[in-house]
């Protein structure tokens, strides 16, 4: 790591929002070829930092020093032009325009230029996406990969990532690492936010621990392990979760057979021949890399793909056809869905928390004769921060001021209250912190000790391992056979997510060497 002056210097940054102090006299230090990650819980105040740095947010106070001389940017424009760079966690894509146009907004070129280079930047990094495909049409993780490239093609001097490797497979991950390694080499400044302490650990130079606003350590990350770094995010150790065998009468949940469908959009996944079941009181998860036709399976379970009559019995929930149904009628039956997207699918983003509760939940009490009973609205949100520990100013806060991880707290505590028998969850830890990952895990396993079924869709395959009772793969619209949680590894599963099927009945050592 360079010995020369920090490239950034942030000095006593404080900025606070109606109820909330995000960042409280905040100093940070990245040098040129430091790769310097910044931890901290959910609502730590690591967004709204970054934030500051890329000029989305003006700091109340203290100061930022950019190469040297005290800077203020105004905006990401201007971030753009001083040679930083950001990926953001919430993403900035017009969904009308394709992947090639995004990034064309950033990247100067003829579109057809931009296009081979968004296939050559893909390919290098495991971060493979259609450039001609409309943004609106891509699920959460692929959105994430337009980010990266977008970013990478802009050769900043900085480069700030934002949960870069949720998406992305181990050998995307690897060639990632790689990359950022040799631009550190050449003298490029990297910040590193991730909640996967050991990517943390094996790439990152140095740390900042921020927890409630305030600086609490600075560290090596190599020097340290995995509970210390714990430790010092969340102020205690990690809880481990309490998995009991399941209980289960044998009754089924969901049974989808035969299920085939070709979304509208030309270069969507199809569904090819999909067969799944879950029972009451388990956890099935679906493994796969993001684009392999989950978007398409979770739109079809969800109800905002309707099939057509004559197909509903496809998809049987409670022993109905419900394929045909749309998502309220669906949810009426007792069907819960927390999707990937929490902006825009998940939570309104201008409504408050308090009315976004109401947006799944009419048809639990929530409503009287047609009207909404603004009591029980209120009520339910609030029962949701305090139990989910959700850190808000209270049930009247808009979705849009929570952070990521606070707000996919509220959106999985919205689904659990409102008593599903069927819950369906996609990515459901993407970008939250250790803490609330254990503790929004522990809650799957509770509501499956209830009797509740639940289907996982999840590219963190420990997660899979942890709380699930059977595993599918899913590889290009298809759905391997099913295969029991003490049957499966990190190996078998991994290969047939590259679309080996055959390896879930092949021995682990025929797997290793093939």
């Amino acid at each position: 790591m360079s010995a020369q002056p920090p490239i950034l210097e942030l000095q006593g940054i404080s900025k606070a929002f109606p109820g909330v102090v995000a960042n409280d006299g905040i100093d940070l230090a990245v040098r040129p070829g430091e790769i310097h990650a910044i931890l901290g819980e959910n609502g730590a105040g690591k967004s709204t930092l970054v934030k500051i740095i890329y000029g989305v947010y003006q700091p109340d106070g203290g100061s930022v020093r950019w190469q040297g001389e005290e800077t203020r940017i105004r905006n990401p424009a201007h971030a753009r032009h001083l040679g930083i760079g950001m990926v953001f966690q919430h993403f900035s894509l017009f969904e009308t325009l394709t992947v090639a146009q995004n990034v064309a907004l950033a990247i100067s070129g003829s579109l057809a230029d931009i296009t081979r280079r968004i296939r050559d930047v893909g390919a290098r990094f495991g971060l493979e996406v259609e450039p001609n495909q409309t943004v609106q049409n891509l699920s959460y993780g692929e959105r994430q990969r337009v980010e990266i490239i977008r970013c990478i093609l802009q050769n900043p001097k900085l480069l700030v990532l934002d949960e870069p490797t949720s998406v992305l497979p181990p050998q995307g991950i690897e060639k990632l690492f790689v990359t950022l390694k040799a631009l550190a080499a050449e003298g490029y400044s990297i910040i590193f936010i991730s909640h996967k302490l050991d990517e943390i650990r094996a790439l990152c130079d140095s740390a900042t621990v921020l927890r409630r606003g305030k600086v609490t350590g600075r560290v090596n990350p190599a020097d340290e392990s995995n509970e210390s770094l714990s430790r010092m995010m969340i102020g205690r150790d990690v809880p481990v979760t309490d998995r009991k065998p399941a209980v289960s009468d044998g009754g089924e949940v969901l049974r989808i057979s035969g299920l085939s469908h070709t979304p509208e959009d030309p270069f969507a996944v199809a569904l090819d021949d999909v067969d799944l079941s879950v029972g009451a009181g388990e956890i099935v998860g679906i493994a796969g890399i993001s684009g392999n036709g989950q978007q398409a399976l979770i739109s079809a379970l969800s109800g905002e793909t309707v099939l057509p009559t004559n197909e509903a019995e496809a998809i049987i929930a409670g022993g109905e056809p419900v394929g045909h149904l749309g998502p309220d009628k669906r949810r009426r039956r007792g069907i819960r869905l927390v999707p990937e997207e929490r902006l825009g699918r998940g939570a309104v983003p201008e409504m408050s928390l308090a009315l976004n509760a109401a947006l799944t939940g009419s048809g639990n009490g929530l409503s009287r004769a047609g009207f909404l009973n603004f009591g029980a609205i209120r009520g339910l949100a609030r029962n949701i921060i305090s139990g989910y520990d959700v850190r808000c100013n209270g049930e009247a806060s808009a979705a849009r001021s929570l952070s990521g991880g606070n707000l996919q707290k509220y959106i999985v505590g919205r689904e659990i209250d409102l008593g599903p028998d069927l819950l369906i969850a996609a990515q459901p830890t993407w970008g939250v912190d250790v803490g609330a990952a254990a503790a929004i895990r522990q809650r799957f396993l509770d509501l499956r000790s209830r009797g509740t079924g639940i289907l996982v869709v999840s590219e963190e395959l420990d997660e899979l391992m942890e709380i699930c009772d059977r595993l599918y793969v899913m590889f290009r619209g298809r759905l391997s056979p099913s295969i029991a949680r003490e049957d499966a590894d990190i190996a078998t599963i991994g290969a047939a997510m590259a679309g080996d099927f055959a390896a879930l009945d092949r021995p682990l050592l025929e797997v290793a060497h093939a």
